[in-house]
């Protein structure tokens, strides 16, 4: 191994450990990825994970700088090929070798800066937010899956952006009580949170309801390398949604609602199971 191969395999490393320490859910679900796609969805988990620190973590510090710092050095890398931060250097190597969409990168750093400058979303700024927080990371994963399979990635587009819309919706539920008291947020359009009813509550489940019925069509779809990867990211999920549906409203706005990392294991062997019998 020569010294760009060791500098190239330790900026992956740096991204494959932030992934393992930020999610245990994506990061069991990237390991049942092939391995010659792996280390390309660590990259960008890597990435993703390190912008959305920059915009939630960094309080005393000027956020707005650091992230314009951020993106400008993540566009630079992507041009030059190079990047003395391993983070961003794994993830320009995925760009470029799988020849992501830079118009994906800039919606995704478009909703980062939105977090900095809206407390409250109405339905275009929801919808905008969603799109580049959680859609495009799902699009660039597929462009991963299918490196050059122009047709195959546009025939799946629709479902790999609803599986990220119904992740996120299912995160924002969950951390409804962080958002409003540590950050001052709120998602949900027309959603008095401080007054968050079951009614509200129940039409925004019938929506994830829905986006992860059509992403489920897509899984079906996936060629086997990734299948069974995004298929146990999907039954983790589902199973915090169902978690959160039966829990009123009043307490997801008190205390984050979680998945044992025991149910976490079942739920890996079940999904592995239904995939060797063919059930995914």
């Amino acid at each position: 191994m020569n010294s760009i191969e060791l500098y190239n395999s330790n900026a992956m490393a740096c991204s494959r450990h932030t992934t393992k320490k930020y999610s245990t859910s994506f990061s069991l679900g990237i390991r049942l990825l092939a391995p010659e796609i792996r280390h390309a969805i660590y990259g960008i988990y890597g990435f993703v994970r390190f912008a959305d620190e920059i915009v939630d973590t960094f309080h005393n510090h000027n956020k707005a700088e650091l992230l314009d710092r951020f993106r400008k050095e993540t566009f630079s890398s992507i041009e030059e090929g190079i990047s003395t931060n391993p983070i961003l250097q794994s993830f320009q190597i995925v760009v470029n070798n799988y020849d992501i969409d830079r118009h994906l990168i800039e919606a995704f750093f478009d909703s980062m800066e939105m977090d900095l400058n809206h407390k409250k979303y109405d339905s275009d700024k929801y919808k905008t937010y969603i799109y580049g927080s959680a859609e495009v990371v799902g699009l660039m994963c597929l462009r991963v899956f299918y490196k050059g399979e122009t047709e195959q990635y546009e025939a799946l587009k629709y479902p790999a952006r609803k599986l990220g819309e119904a992740f996120q919706k299912v995160n924002f539920l969950r951390d409804v009580q962080s958002d409003l008291d540590e950050r001052g947020r709120s998602y949900f359009p027309n959603v008095d949170l401080l007054n968050f009813t079951e009614v509200q509550k129940q039409q925004i489940e019938q929506e994830i309801e829905e986006d992860f019925r059509e992403a489920y069509k897509g899984i079906m779809m996936l060629k086997k390398e990734a299948r069974l990867g995004v298929y146990i990211a999907y039954i983790y999920h589902l199973k915090l949604f169902r978690k959160i549906k039966r829990t009123p409203s009043k307490t997801i706005l008190r205390e984050r609602i979680r998945v044992s990392n025991w149910v976490k294991m079942g739920l890996l062997l079940q999904g592995v199971v239904r995939n060797e019998f063919g059930q995914v």
